[in-house]
């Protein structure tokens, strides 16, 4: 935060100067002569801090902050013993002993699930207000009244569950006092000890410092030294950790010959034994192809490698793939194309040089708030900003904020939106030449600005399908092109499209015609959804790449594998996660190994998913608890949580950081170690110790990785790959010199418009997202105290479209399309255009993915959740779909009582 000068404890004299300024807020000149401790100094610092303590509860002994609070520090610091003034009189601690209403008390606020707010034992320091305005940039906290009437308050004096805050810590984190109190902190008491670690949520990859007392978490505090998040943090990560401790978590191994038989608890070897021996009988029955894996994006680098090097040396072919299939999968081919690399270009940092920024089908605020709150920093500063989404997000207007322009398109148009950027850029004269002469192939540049210089492409011709108003699409592109640098970030409403690849290449080609790669504050940066989904594609986790994005079919890359791992390879592509499920249905693959991974609530089509894992004889889940994907599976294989496990993560920006163990695995083991368990049982002979050992092995056969090691790790605190001899210390900014590929590639983008499109039968388009306080699939935040912010998913629609249906806010409304239906309530909402709803997917009784249809990106197969059309009418309640569905997951759930580990 910047320089306040509140307190007046850090008072200085100046020799020549008059008064006793506070050194905080004092530029040093110089000739300067300062003196920090004087008798008179120090006499004005114990007469400050009496006055502090005169209107402050003497409780220490008995406060959650004793021996961990800054004005007890202090106090101690100036030499106090003792107040001159007394306690009595107007006071902000205690209720008038007279009766009569003291209005200067206010009680306690226990209204937030996560921390206390004690109004008096605030010193209105006004650090909590500052650090939700300089940091997390909420404004939600406020100083009111006046002199000895002032006080911290959230909005207009409510609760703060009522008000704008948005729970990341930052104000408890800037606390001095005991004003702000973590509750698990009051609950359990202050730490003992700590370790720096890595959030398991979402893209950003924040460090926090781990607070522990035993084995028990007391609090997640964002470490200042994260490179990532700087000691900033969300609702998430700072407090929604409790899902590790929570009773629905399975510990123990559970198998059944069959899903409509309930679960048996058995011990470890059983398990594992159970599993290894049904996936060698069914490939002696069916072949080697008919098994798979899938990894988690939610587990470490290593343990995503060992599924994939269990698949291919030990299943014997490359059927084995990860959750991006269904999220970035065409960030990894699209980017690939242009540059010669599968991941973005800058660090976050980045950010801070941006003249202009274009957001593109992500809703950062609420997915990556901690990036949010550095972009709305800058955009405070002056940076102009570009929003091209269907739905009116909050960076369109918010406190200090507001986009220049928001570009509202109609689901499914996002190549032919950026096209008519393209076009503007190309048609005006905006390109720049000499970047591309000198960076990019000529030719293939001559070819695409033919391309997009075409009327068919102009705003005025694509307004009639995208939406967009020709006058503000034409002003947008003016003012990314000549505003100076240029950003771009996007999420998932550019890639979970029929033509998700296509727009991927179709941003790389504006980037590179203006000349926005290759320096600070531009680029192209994919903002990735969970912790790891970098890394899990980095691993190797795509049926046709090994570890890096070595292509399986290349004889030196695979001849090098087979040399380590002591095994022959497939150098044929296995199959992709949809192509399991269609061979499932086929009756020709028969056994799935799925680490940390809720497909059938994450995939598409639900109903398809659900025939397909039906018609397997083996589906091996490991996860930490019965998610929705545990109804058809045969056995059960308790998972560890980050906190028990070691490791590493890649973060959105490339960012390779350390997790590390803060607890016993309470499971008995990290995933890691499950996996070589099961490789063991099925003959192979693996024999890691410590995961290091497996980031050696990676760094061993991976050339972008060849420079990365634990020790590396611990000394720089985090490399952003490539890091090998070339960059021994990482590289924050791709293609500075040139692109890894040699010369980018600019790729013809031909808009072609999606299968689904809105109709009389189904009129409206149903696109999908996230909330700021439930993540993903919710098997972990719908655990936590999170769910009081949000208990369900709604469906959001415009106000002209209810009134046309009769809805009301809060009805149960029935949406159907060509693939299914399901039920949720109704929230009538102007953020949504005319034809246009919107839902989240946190919740598996919503079933939203129960109306997604099989489209999907004809280069990668991603699904199309962006784009569904629907009919949306009254409803009496949920849908007999999921009433039934219901009852399955129920009656999958039950566990045979008497049955111990043991036996």
């Amino acid at each position: 935060m910047d320089a306040f000068g509140s307190c007046r404890l850090c008072l200085i004299e100046i020799e020549g100067r008059s008064g006793t300024p506070a050194s905080c807020t004092t530029p040093v000149a110089p000739g300067m002569v300062v003196h920090t401790q004087t008798p008179r100094l120090a006499a004005i610092r114990r007469g400050v801090m009496e006055l502090y303590i005169s209107d402050h509860p003497l409780d220490c002994l008995t406060c959650a902050a004793n021996g961990d609070c800054e004005l007890q520090d202090m106090a101690g610091a100036v030499g106090l013993r003792k107040v001159r003034y007394g306690y009595e009189g107007a006071n902000h601690v205690f209720p008038r002993r007279d009766g009569k209403a003291n209005f200067e008390w206010r009680p306690v606020d226990e209204s937030n699930p996560y921390f206390t707010f004690d109004p008096s034992k605030c010193i209105v320091c006004n650090r909590c207000v500052r650090a939700c305005e300089e940091v997390q940039g909420t404004f939600a906290l406020t100083i009111s009244g006046r002199g000895f009437s002032s006080h911290v308050s959230a909005g207009m004096d409510e609760a703060f569950m009522e008000s704008e805050c948005v729970s990341c810590g930052a104000c408890v984190q800037a606390c001095p006092t005991a004003t702000l109190t973590e509750t698990s902190v009051i609950a359990i008491g202050q730490p003992e000890h700590s370790e720096i670690t890595t959030c398991a949520y979402c893209g950003v990859g924040c460090a926090f410092k781990a607070e522990m007392r035993g084995e028990e978490v007391v609090r997640m505090i964002p470490w200042k030294d994260g490179k990532a998040n700087h000691g900033h943090s969300c609702i998430k990560g700072r407090f929604a950790y409790g899902y590790a401790h929570h009773g629905d978590r399975v510990l123990n191994p559970m198998i059944r010959e069959s899903i409509d038989q309930p679960w048996r608890v058995v011990s470890w070897d059983q398990a594992i034994g159970f599993a290894a021996r049904r996936f060698g009988e069914i490939q002696a029955r069916y072949g080697r192809n008919s098994v798979g894996g899938i990894t988690s994006s939610r587990c470490t680098n290593e343990e995503c490698y060992l599924v994939q090097k269990l698949v291919r040396s030990g299943f014997g072919n490359n059927n084995v793939d990860t959750c991006a299939r269904v999220c970035h999968s065409p960030t990894g081919y699209g980017l690939h194309q242009a540059f010669g690399t599968s991941a973005g270009t800058q660090d976050f940092d980045s950010v801070d040089d941006a003249d202009v920024i274009l957001i593109i089908g992500c809703n950062p605020t609420d997915a990556h708030p901690v990036f949010a709150s550095r972009m709305k920093k800058r955009l405070r500063e002056g940076a102009r900003l570009i929003v091209i989404d269907p739905r009116r997000i909050d960076l369109v207007r918010s406190p200090h904020v507001k986009a220049d322009y928001h570009l509202a398109l109609k689901p499914g148009a996002n190549v032919a939106v950026v096209n008519a950027v393209a076009h503007v850029i190309v048609r005006e004269g905006l390109v720049d030449e000499a970047y591309v002469r000198a960076r990019c192939d000529w030719e293939e540049f001559q070819d695409w600005a033919a391309f997009v210089a075409e009327e068919r492409n102009s705003p005025e011709a694509t307004e009639r399908y995208t939406g967009v108003p020709a006058a503000d699409l034409r002003a947008a592109a003016r003012l990314y092109a000549t505003g100076g640098n240029g950003a771009i970030y996007y999420g998932l409403g550019v890639t979970e499209h029929s033509q998700g690849s296509t727009t991927v290449m179709a941003i790389a080609n504006l980037a590179m015609a203006t000349g926005n790669l290759g320096r600070r504050g531009v680029g192209v940066n994919p903002l990735r959804g969970q912790n790891n989904v970098q890394g899990s594609c980095d691993m190797g986790s795509f049926p046709h790449e090994l570890p890096g994005y070595q292509h399986i079919s290349g004889d030196p890359t695979r001849t090098a594998f087979e040399a380590d791992w002591g095994v022959k390879l497939d150098k044929d592509p296995g199959l992709r996660i949809p192509n399991m499920f269609d061979a499932a249905i086929e009756g020709v693959f028969k056994g799935l190994y799925v680490q940390g991974e809720d497909i059938l609530q994450s995939d598409p089509d639900t109903k398809h998913v659900s025939a397909a894992l039906a018609a397997m004889d083996l589906v091996v889940v490991q996860d930490l608890f019965l998610v929705e994907t545990a109804n058809y599976a045969h056995v059960f294989l308790p998972g560890a949580t980050f906190l028990e496990k070691d490791g590493t993560f890649t973060n959105a920006e490339r960012r390779i950081q350390r997790v590390r163990k803060v607890m016993s695995p309470k499971n008995g083991f990290g995933d890691w170690e499950i996996t070589q368990l099961l490789a063991n049982a099925m003959g192979l002979r693996w024999s890691y110790a410590h995961p290091s050992e497996i980031m050696d092995e990676i760094a061993r056969l991976t050339p972008r990785f060849a420079g990365v090691s634990y020790a590396v790790l611990d000394k720089e605190g985090s490399v952003q790959w490539p890091c090998n001899e070339e960059h021994p210390h990482g590289e924050p900014i791709m293609h500075i010199d040139g692109f890894a590929r040699g010369k980018g590639k600019f790729v013809i983008t031909q808009y072609v418009p999606s299968d689904e499109r809105a109709g009389p039968r189904f009129p409206l388009l149903l696109t999908t997202g996230r909330i700021l306080s439930q993540y993903n699939v919710g098997a972990q935040t719908r655990r936590t105290e999170n769910s009081r912010w949000h208990e369900e998913d709604v469906l959001e629609i415009h106000p002209h479209d209810a009134e046309d249906r009769g809805l009301k806010d809060g009805d149960w409304v029935r949406v159907q399309s060509r693939a299914g239906e399901t039920s949720l309530r109704a929230k009538i909402t102007s953020r949504m255009a005319p034809g246009v709803v919107y839902t989240t997917f946190h919740h598996p009784t919503t079933q939203a993915n129960v109306i997604t249809t099989d489209n999907s990106d004809w280069a990668t197969n991603c699904p199309e959740y962006k784009v569904t059309a629907v009919q949306v009418s009254l409803s009496n309640g949920p849908s007999e779909w999921q009433k039934a569905y219901a009852d399955l997951a129920n009656a999958s759930r039950r566990v045979e009582s008497g049955m111990g580990a043991a036996e």
